[in-house]
């Protein structure tokens, strides 16, 4: 797995036109959390490039850039929790999940 980290807020414009090519995935992890460093490591053992298509991953570190963190929530309009998924496709949230509801299978679904 291949994660784009994102570590300005001037990326969040440019994923919201890059999802109208390919879907964004943007993973939200907490470094003080199990259930993130849980969820996180059930994504990436799980994870098959030729699976999951044109969905291009993205990492935030929350604890390190909070401030980004709420920006997602407020540009997407999702509300924030740790550990968190949210999957762009033409600009809009197609999916969102948080904690140890986040499932490979029903991202993976999502490749068209």
């Amino acid at each position: 797995m291949n994660w784009h980290k994102i570590t300005e807020e001037a990326v969040l414009d440019k994923l919201k036109e890059e999802s109208k090519q390919h879907k964004i995935l943007i993973f939200k992890h907490s470094t003080r959390c199990p259930i993130s460093a849980t969820a996180l490591s059930r994504l990436e053992r799980s994870w098959q490039d030729q699976a999951m298509g044109d969905i291009k991953p993205y990492f935030l570190d929350l604890i390190s850039y909070r401030t980004i963190s709420n920006k997602i929530a407020e540009v997407f309009g999702v509300k924030h929790e740790s550990p968190q998924v949210i999957v762009l496709d033409q600009g809009k949230v197609v999916y969102h999940e948080s904690h140890l509801n986040i499932q490979y299978d029903a991202i993976q679904s999502l490749v068209s």
